[in-house]
């Protein structure tokens, strides 16, 4: 189907929102008046520029406040009317959105609305214009869009039907599938738009908190399939509100908008199904969910504490590759890369790719490819492992990888052999558990859409984490079967006492007994992170463990959470560079990632942190 944008959704002057929307591949635009209004390109201008780049101007927007108004306010409304089909004319627009009234000047009355907005299309129609309408959410007397079909089928005007947005639609949870009574000819446009779920102000929340489709809570998909069954075929176009995207790179933006596009109109086709899914929806590749983690790649200076560290965890060096300064470290499933030739090591340790195990790895490049995620250039000897990956939001290579497969080359054949780590030996630490992501404040929800519509995992809830020195946004993404798991975590913005925030990444490690790994580590000489008193504490005030467990817990360190499907015990080590690990034990089903025992955590490292001076 037709893509398009509505400018309001990307940062910069107009002549920079579509040139992002064209780079990005948008079929159209919708021109808001605003970005019209306050640049210096002409109507003219805008309408050449756009042709160049591809694009058609699908909507002008909006026109307010006209419909259901006295007669003096009405005259005021047919002369703004008069000027904006002039200038849509040289803009070569052809629909105008209105919106329902919001002025105090509009009265309840419907047969009035529909009068005058029968005026307004018949005015629109000499200048081969059609006029939308469109129900906003606080609209004064108009506010769901059965009311605002109601009217327009009341007017009966070939040039004017209504506009469905899905924010306002399902921000009042009015259930989308009465849209299947209003003919499809007579729904002239479809504004889409997700968001999180807050309980907020309708307005403020439209303004500031909209999101693209996938990014947010609402079931913007059964909507859009709804909207198809009335055998709708005008374009799919994002109208996002959002600060952030407003102070984000337009292009960078626009990508990841048509991104959240094909990803919905892959959902939407699996809603439709069979033969009621238009020809317009081709899906792309389908997802290909890796099974689990191949490998964590640390980029480290060429000395360093983490081979200590890793030995003192029951890691074994087991190879070093044969044409680079990398190093592979294993204990069961769980392998860790240590590559003395990054130039992100220059400030410390830091977790630069994360291997993930795929059934079909050139399966998961076409999906990535199909997503706009193309295959990073690599460098690759004449013999080692093809080994492709993408870029997440954050930078995070993303290898795809089946190791040690028979019907697969590995890449772990590119390391000449060390000490090998049997997969069944008796170490504790099994496999990784789960990475934790911290992404740059203007790309989280980027990255929730990115690890979704790529790699098919599945979002949870967002958090919010107390942190000494404000609250951290958490949302992890996961495969069905926990297999894989990824926490991504929002960067600090500011410093603390003249100090950049560190955008600290994890590695969780799962240990079938974290006892004796804990003991393991503090034999080899290496203490975990140092947690308060205060935490054992409360800790008895909450749980009834026995005196000798909860002693066992304070004394090596380790912290404890519980769900409803079983247990969680972990700890840390300390920080080196921008990573640390954490070593879990999961008992039972426990499905979370001892989220509550984040605040103590931050605050124990931001202590640590002003102790010991960075690298």
């Amino acid at each position: 189907m037709r893509r398009s944008i509505a400018t309001v959704s990307l940062s910069g002057s107009l002549a920079d929102k579509l040139t992002a929307a064209g780079a990005a591949g948008f079929d159209g635009v919708e021109i808001f008046e605003n970005d019209l209004v306050a640049g210096d390109l002409t109507p003219e201008d805008v309408r050449r520029r756009a042709a160049d780049l591809g694009l058609g101007i699908d909507l002008y927007q909006p026109f307010r406040d006209f419909e259901a108004v006295p007669p003096g306010v009405l005259a005021g409304g047919l002369r703004r009317a008069e000027h904006k089909f002039a200038l849509m004319e040289r803009l070569g627009a052809t629909m105008m959105l209105v919106c329902s009234n919001v002025s105090p000047a509009a009265v309840d009355d419907d047969g009035l609305a529909a009068e005058q907005l029968k005026l307004l299309a018949e005015r629109a129609a000499e200048h081969g214009i059609r006029i939308a309408y469109e129900a906003l959410a606080w609209g004064r007397h108009v506010s769901d869009y059965l009311h605002a079909w109601r009217i327009v089928r009341e007017a009966d005007h070939p040039n004017l039907g209504v506009c469905l947005d899905s924010f306002h639609i399902l921000a009042r949870d009015t259930g989308p599938y009465a849209i299947e009574t209003i003919p499809g000819e007579k729904i002239f446009f479809l504004q889409l738009a997700d968001a999180p779920a807050l309980p907020m102000d309708v307005l403020y929340w439209s303004r500031h908190y909209r999101c693209f489709p996938g990014q947010g809570d609402l079931d913007v998909a059964g909507l859009v399939a709804s909207v198809l069954r009335t055998g709708y075929a005008g374009p799919l176009s994002l109208e996002v509100f959002n600060d952030i995207f407003r102070q984000a790179a337009a292009m960078r933006t626009a990508q990841d908008a048509l991104r959240s596009l094909i990803a919905l109109e892959e959902q939407v086709g699996e809603r439709l199904g069979g033969a009621s899914r238009p020809a317009a929806l081709a899906p792309p590749p389908r997802p290909v969910v890796p099974s689990g983690f191949a490998f964590a790649e640390l980029a480290v200076p060429d000395a360093g504490p983490l081979p200590r560290l890793l030995d003192g965890l029951g890691f074994t060096r087991t190879g070093t590759h044969a044409g680079k300064p990398v190093d592979l470290w294993e204990q069961g499933r769980a392998r860790i890369l240590l590559n003395r030739g990054s130039a992100e090591s220059q400030d410390g340790p830091a977790l630069g790719a994360i291997g993930l195990e795929s059934p079909d790895p050139a399966a998961s490049v076409k999906r990535a490819e199909a997503l706009l995620s193309p295959v990073l250039p690599r460098l690759r000897g004449p013999h080692d492992a093809p080994l492709d990956a993408v870029a997440a939001p954050d930078g995070t290579e993303l290898f795809f990888c089946r190791t040690r497969h028979p019907d697969h080359t590995s890449w772990t054949d590119d390391f000449t052999t060390g000490r090998r780590a049997s997969e069944d030996a008796g170490g504790e630490i099994t496999h990784i558990d789960h990475v934790a992501l911290t992404q740059p404040w203007h790309h989280f929800d980027e990255a929730s859409l990115f690890y979704r519509s790529v790699l098919g995992l599945r979002p949870h809830d967002s958090l919010e984490l107390p942190d000494p020195y404000g609250l951290l946004r958490s949302r992890a993404v996961s495969s069905e079967d926990g297999g894989v798991r990824v926490a991504l975590n929002v960067a600090y913005v500011g410093a603390h006492g003249g100090r950049p925030d560190a955008a600290w990444q994890h590695v969780a490690l799962a240990s079938r007994d974290i006892v004796a790994g804990a003991r393991r580590l503090r034999a080899a000489g290496l203490s975990p992170l140092a947690i308060p008193e205060n935490y054992y504490d409360d800790l008895e005030a909450r749980h009834d463990l026995g005196t000798e467990r909860h002693e066992l817990l304070r004394e090596l360190g380790l912290l404890y959470d519980r769900d409803e499907y079983g247990e969680f015990l972990h700890f840390y080590t300390a920080t080196t560079g921008r990573v640390f690990f954490e070593i879990v034990q999961r008992i039972g089903d426990y499905r979370g990632y001892g989220a509550i025992n984040a605040p103590v955590r931050l605050a124990a490292q931001h202590t640590r942190a002003q102790r010991v001076p960075p690298p």
